[in-house]
């Protein structure tokens, strides 16, 4: 199987890469620090898998498409579209710049690389693609607003490319995972509810892969308490949002 992933350098891209490095597999792996994957390629090329490597930036548009193109010359079985940054919580407006940046990588660059490689799952009749999403699309929190605008930006592209794709024989699939050990995570620095290792998290996310879900949320108990929340009346959400951004910053 040829799997493409991008942002494998590290976090939850470079645990995907080890999971599915296996003599059976080939691995295309993107990512923008050229020393942390190439560390990641060797470990998955020890484990027996057929690795290439491309060094890039995500924001690159320009590059991303030409990338695109090259990897379209070639079967495609899955791509995983994992690339993707946070600017942390912000406690007043985020900064414009950093706004930019996250809507840059979190989901313009998903359709720079994949505007030439759509066409080809099209004419092959097959394939898988796997977007990496968040519960915080779910819901906008006032100290993650970019980021949660981002992301939910990106569940509405796969939404449309599902219907799009499905007649060709393409599966498309959004995972929703809630907070699990990370580069990203690592950052955050107030309690983060259901937090999983990055172990479980990568057994939930493979296995969702492996049933072709199209769209899978997890924790479940934390995915049901977010879809309950957006239930709740107006005046009653600002209460729980308050308090827990009270809670947050305390």
């Amino acid at each position: 199987m040829r799997i493409i992933i991008t942002g494998a350098s590290s976090g939850l891209g470079e645990a995907l890469a080890l999971h599915y490095a296996t003599k059976e597999n080939q691995l295309v792996l993107i990512a923008r620090r050229e020393d942390r994957l190439s560390d990641v390629a060797q470990r998955c090329r020890d484990k027996g898998a057929e690795v290439e490597t491309i060094v890039a930036d995500v924001n690159d548009f320009v590059r991303m498409k030409e990338i695109g193109e090259r990897l379209s010359l070639q079967p495609i079985d899955r791509i995983i579209l994992n690339a993707g940054v946070s600017v942390g919580h912000f406690g007043e407006v985020t900064p414009f710049e950093d706004f930019h940046r996250l809507f840059q990588t979190n989901f313009l660059s998903v359709h720079a690389l994949l505007e030439p490689i759509i066409p080809k799952l099209i004419h092959q009749q097959s394939g898988e693609v796997v977007f990496i999403s968040s519960l915080a699309s779910l819901f906008s929190m006032p100290t993650s607003i970019a980021y949660s605008s981002s992301k939910r930006a990106l569940n509405a592209y796969a939404e449309g490319l599902h219907y799009q794709l499905k007649p060709h024989g393409v599966t498309v699939m959004t995972i929703l995972p809630g907070f699990i050990d990370s580069e990203m995570t690592q950052k955050n620095c107030f309690k983060m509810p259901f937090f999983m290792s990055t172990e479980k998290g990568i057994k939930r996310i493979t296995n969702a892969i492996e049933r072709k879900k199209i769209r899978y949320a997890f924790p479940f108990r934390f995915s049901l308490m977010i879809r309950i929340l957006t239930l709740l009346p107006q005046s009653l959400r600002d209460k729980i949002v308050n308090f827990t951004n009270y809670k947050k910053g305390s």
